[in-house]
C-alpha cells in the first residue's frame, strides 16, 4: 500500500514554508510522496489579490519541481467550485483504492478542524498530520499526529504585501516561482 501526503491549501502564492512542511511530513512519516494540491475556491478563507486557480496550480508545480519526493495534485483546481476536502478525499480514494492518505495540516487549520465539512466521516478517511505554526494553538479533540518541523512565521499573505510594495522576496519563495509571479505580474509585482 502506497503512502500519500497531500498538503492542501490556496497556495496564493506556494513558499518555502509549505515546502519545508512537506518535505519534513514525508520524512518524519517515510510517506512515498508528498502532493501540494492547491483548493479552487478555498472554503475557510476569502482570496483576495489572488491569482486564478490554474495560476496557483502552476506556481505549486513549479516550487516541487526537481524534488522527486514532491509534486503536485490538480484534483481540486480541475474539478472546481468550493473545495471541501471530504469530496476531494472521497474522488482520491475511488481513484486510489490502494493508497494510505496522510491530510497535512498548519497550526492555523488544527484549530479550525471541528468546522470542516463532514469532519468526522472525514478522519475515518484519512489520517491527519498537525504541523505547529507561530500564533496558533494547534489542539484538536479529533485524532492528529503531530511531525516537529522547522518553525517558519511566513504566510503567502506577507508574500503579497512585499511584492504589492514591491521589496525582497529573496530565499521566501522557489526562483521559478517568483520568476512566474514577475512575468504574469501577479500581487503587484513588475
Amino acid at each position: 500500500m502506497r503512502k500519500i501526503g497531500i498538503l492542501g491549501g490556496t497556495f496564493n502564492p506556494p513558499h518555502i514554508g509549505h515546502l519545508i512542511m512537506a518535505s519534513e511530513v514525508r520524512e518524519a512519516l517515510e510517506l512515498d510522496e508528498v502532493r501540494l494540491m492547491p483548493t479552487a475556491i478555498p472554503p475557510h478563507k476569502q482570496l483576495s489579490d489572488t491569482a486564478t486557480p490554474i495560476q496557483r496550480l502552476e506556481m505549486a508545480t513549479l516550487a516541487v519541481t526537481g524534488n522527486e519526493y514532491l509534486s503536485t495534485c490538480d484534483e481540486e483546481v480541475h474539478f472546481g467550485g468550493v473545495s471541501y476536502t471530504f469530496n476531494t478525499m472521497q474522488r482520491l480514494l475511488a481513484k486510489e483504492p490502494d493508497t494510505m492518505f496522510y491530510f497535512i495540516i498548519g497550526g492555523d487549520m488544527i484549530d479550525s478542524l471541528h468546522t470542516w465539512y463532514k469532519i468526522d466521516e472525514l478522519v475515518k478517511m484519512v489520517h491527519f498530520v498537525g504541523v505547529r505554526r507561530p500564533g496558533t494553538v494547534s489542539i484538536t479533540d479529533y485524532p492528529i499526529r503531530y511531525i516537529d518541523s522547522p518553525l517558519i512565521d511566513m504566510s503567502s499573505t506577507l508574500l503579497r504585501a512585499k511584492y504589492a510594495q514591491h521589496k525582497t522576496t529573496a530565499y521566501l519563495v522557489p526562483k521559478s516561482v517568483d520568476r512566474y509571479i514577475r512575468q504574469e505580474g501577479l500581487y503587484g509585482a513588475w
